[in-house]
């Protein structure tokens, strides 16, 4: 895959919102670009929904930069980006500035390469977004919308073997919830090996990643405890966890320590001790995000003491989209869905995200396209 739209060329255009560099809400630009053009072994796809996700906010910021030590709510509202994040500030290789992001793809196939099936036409689908470009025996990723164009656009050009066809009744702003948020708490789930005698912990429970972590967690039959903020409570606990703790309130006074077999955790931050304490005698910490801090302070008695086992999670396994697929059809999850706004109205969505008042995902819905000659959808 090419790193960027094709800015050349005389071919039929669409609206995406592009990514111009690291900063603030102005790095955002909505523009007219050419429809990407496919090559072998790639498919076309109209955009029917595109999640909102932090990685979207935190790569336009440049917090993956090892010259970031703070919150990603604290590095997204900043002012003057420092120009030295670019270099290390993206998932993988440098961010290929300008281009278009969106890692979450709800969307119809259009147009498939002369060696790609045609059975995927004007099928609805979902993009594994977390893509192996060596394979799955190498850990090394590709993902859409940040290591190439993704769903921020009216059309998106993918690999056709990251091209999942979906039969159910969720709508499609109900679908581009799924893939980021459900693939990421998937593969932790299947990674820290969660079954149906285990007390899981889960931290941030009301956010995407989270609120996915608790349904999948319920799904395998698992005791889930959750924190989340005080206002959101009831809402967690209609998602299925058992037991919701206030965030700010204390954990380890609350269910004791060694309470728990495994602790899910994308927040980190100063209670990242706390998470190691409530965990017993050979559990699993596992984690994908730190969004109260990247650096913390490990006490290595807690760790080696007690055998603990902590996991890092980026790469998905391959097992881990094709049996997300499989829950939705068979009507295992529920749709988590918060709010949708027009792409248009990015920057909006993007403060609302931040305001972290919501249960679930914000969905950006691009206007209604086609190609020449072909009916809108």
């Amino acid at each position: 895959m090419t790193n960027r739209f094709d800015i050349t060329g005389d071919r039929p255009t669409m609206q995406a919102v592009v990514t111009t560099g690291n900063g603030g809400y102005d790095k955002l630009e909505l523009r007219d670009v050419p429809v990407p053009a496919i090559g072998p072994g790639e498919a076309l796809l109209q955009v029917l929904g595109a999640g909102v996700n932090n990685t979207e906010i935190n790569t336009r910021v440049g917090w993956y930069s090892s010259a970031v030590s703070g919150a990603t709510a604290d590095s997204a509202t900043a002012q003057g980006i420092s120009e030295t994040v670019s270099a290390d500030g993206g998932w993988n290789d440098p961010t290929p500035f300008p281009f278009i992001q969106g890692t979450d793809c709800c969307g119809r196939v259009v147009d498939v390469a002369p060696d790609v099936g045609r059975d995927l036409m004007h099928r609805r689908v979902l993009v594994r977004a977390c893509m192996r470009r060596r394979g799955f025996e190498s850990m090394e990723t590709l993902w859409l919308g940040s290591d190439f164009d993704g769903a921020f656009a009216q059309f998106v050009r993918v690999p056709a073997a990251e091209v999942f066809p979906v039969e159910c009744d969720w709508s499609d702003a109900e679908l581009a919830t799924i893939p980021c948020a459900y693939g990421t708490a998937e593969n932790m789930l299947q990674r820290a090996a969660v079954g149906a005698d285990d007390h899981v912990l889960v931290t941030g429970a009301s956010g995407g990643v989270g609120s996915a972590a608790v349904q999948l967690a319920k799904r395998r039959g698992a005791r889930v405890t959750a924190i989340a903020g005080g206002h959101k409570i009831e809402q967690v606990l209609a998602v299925g966890a058992d037991r919701v703790i206030a965030r700010g309130d204390d954990p380890v006074q609350l269910l004791g320590k060694e309470a728990v077999d495994i602790v899910v955790d994308n927040v980190a931050g100063a209670t990242f001790g706390d998470m190691l304490a409530l965990l017993r005698r050979g559990g699993r910490y596992v984690s994908s995000g730190a969004i109260a801090g990247p650096l913390v302070t490990l006490d290595m008695r807690d760790f080696y003491l007690k055998d603990l086992t902590m996991i890092g999670c980026t790469a998905w396994d391959e097992r881990v989209f094709p049996d997300l697929v499989s829950y939705l059809e068979r009507g295992e999850l529920r749709p988590l869905l918060a709010k949708v706004f027009p792409l248009s109205r990015i920057a909006d969505a993007q403060r609302e995200f931040l305001d972290k008042r919501h249960v679930g995902k914000f969905v950006l819905v691009p206007p209604p396209a086609a190609l020449p000659g072909e009916p809108i959808a």
